[in-house]
């Protein structure tokens, strides 16, 4: 039997809830594919923070490195510790330690979800890049609190991180419906933007049987709505992905069920797995939270280890409660119910 071992991370607010709910379907979908799963719970958060001055120990990435994969729920709690603090004392340190390049967020309607679009008929695999660019953190503040105050913000990107995000969406677009979309500002923004233009333009000559067209971040938006089923893959910055993935959670049906993968491509070291939702702290402890985000983000953490059949057992079951109208509306069941029905669906 092979065994994997992960880390959960369930974080703060509705984190904890969302991730033993995944867990405890993982758990059931393990036992009966062949395969164990054996889980270690650290208590990184806010309030880790608040009790030790850090989000994680120092070792903290050395000790997730022994893993195979990570399955996170969320981190933040604004009221108890600044997000600048909390999202690059955990999240953001991971992604780059283990070099997570490609943040994968697929966007789709499930069974039984209405979206609020007239369309329904999309499919939409957003690659975020996930290490650098406007997220590099490179920057500082000079003359704090002065009328003379100076904030920098510099953003970074390098050929090596535009080229193989690229390359990876390149190579998803062929495996899927052979169209990828590059989201740039180049009309804006003539070094960054142009430079990734470039290389997009570049590498499309090695990729002859996928069709590739370039779009503005503002048009990108407008199409995401008007036309969501004219897009496949979409790759995008790093600033500019996260933006649009919110978007593409909007037409999902909303951010409960709007999965994601932070992925190592080359396996050197492990992956981590997360909903898109956050820590909700205004619901958080409330029972409602809909775990179906962080139960397909377990899903695409099966997938990502190998276990493809077990993956899909765990859609089959997702997409039966949807197609039953459990866990489909926004507010309507319990957190308990719909992991209830998603485990009952896998025998």
């Amino acid at each position: 039997m092979k065994t994997y071992k992960i880390a959960l991370l369930p974080g703060d607010g509705i984190g904890r809830d969302v991730t033993e709910a995944a867990w405890t379907v993982l758990e059931k979908t393990a036992g009966s594919s062949g395969l164990s799963l054996e889980a270690t719970r650290l208590p990184w958060s806010c309030d880790y923070y608040l009790e030790n001055g850090s989000m994680m120990p120092a070792d903290g990435i050395e000790t997730l490195r022994s893993f195979d994969a990570i399955l996170l729920g969320a981190v933040g709690w604004p009221r108890k510790v600044p997000d600048s603090v909390s999202l690059h004392g955990l999240l953001l340190p991971i992604r780059k330690a283990f070099v997570q390049y490609a943040n994968i967020r697929p966007h789709r309607l499930l069974p039984g979800v209405q979206g609020p679009l007239r369309s329904d008929g999309f499919d939409i695999l957003c690659i975020r890049e996930n290490t650098e660019g406007e997220y590099s953190g490179a920057g500082g503040r000079v003359h704090q609190g002065t009328d003379n105050e100076v904030a920098v913000e510099t953003a970074i990107f390098t050929r090596t991180g535009v080229e193989r995000i690229l390359r990876f969406g390149f190579e998803q677009a062929r495996r899927r419906r052979g169209k990828l979309a590059s989201v740039t500002k180049s009309n804006a923004q003539k070094h960054s933007m142009v430079f990734w233009d470039e290389i997009t333009h570049g590498l499309a000559a090695e990729y002859p049987d996928v069709e590739v067209t370039s779009y503005h971040i503002d048009a990108m938006a407008a199409r995401m709505v008007m036309a969501p089923e004219s897009l496949d893959v979409v790759v995008a910055s790093n600033l500019f992905g996260d933006i649009l993935t919110d978007l593409g959670a909007a037409i999902q049906g909303g951010l409960g069920f709007a999965a994601s993968a932070n992925i190592n491509p080359d396996r050197s070291a492990p992956s981590m797995f997360e909903p898109v939702h956050g820590s909700a702290p205004d619901i958080a402890h409330l029972g409602i939270a809909n775990p179906i985000a962080a139960i397909w983000s377990g899903a695409m953490m099966l997938e990502h280890l190998g276990e493809t059949a077990a993956a899909e057992k765990v859609m089959a079951a997702i997409e039966a409660t949807t197609v039953r109208g459990i866990g489909a509306i926004p507010g309507k069941d319990k957190t308990d119910a719909i992991t209830a029905s998603v485990l009952s669906e896998l025998g």
